[in-house]
């Protein structure tokens, strides 16, 4: 599809059709960067999205049934 880069104040923009927001899921923010010669638009991701993903709470058993017990029932001296 072809568009005009319109005068915007002192800035330059152009008018992005809804349908193509919708197919990518941009909102209202997104993240601009210039890759070679060409501006790149990104949906915006909330901060620390996915950290999570592909995790399982099964994981973190085994490390911790690895670590020796102390057995000993005394005070420790700082």
């Amino acid at each position: 599809m072809r568009s005009t880069i319109r005068k915007i104040g002192n800035s330059r923009g152009i008018l992005i059709p809804a349908p193509f927001l919708a197919a990518c899921g941009m909102d209202d923010d997104v993240d601009i960067a210039v890759e070679g010669n060409a501006l790149v638009i990104r949906p915006l991701r909330a901060m620390r999205a996915g950290w999570f993903e592909g995790y399982r709470s099964d994981m973190d058993v085994e490390p911790l049934n690895q670590i020796p017990v102390d057995e000993g029932v005394e005070e420790w001296a700082w």
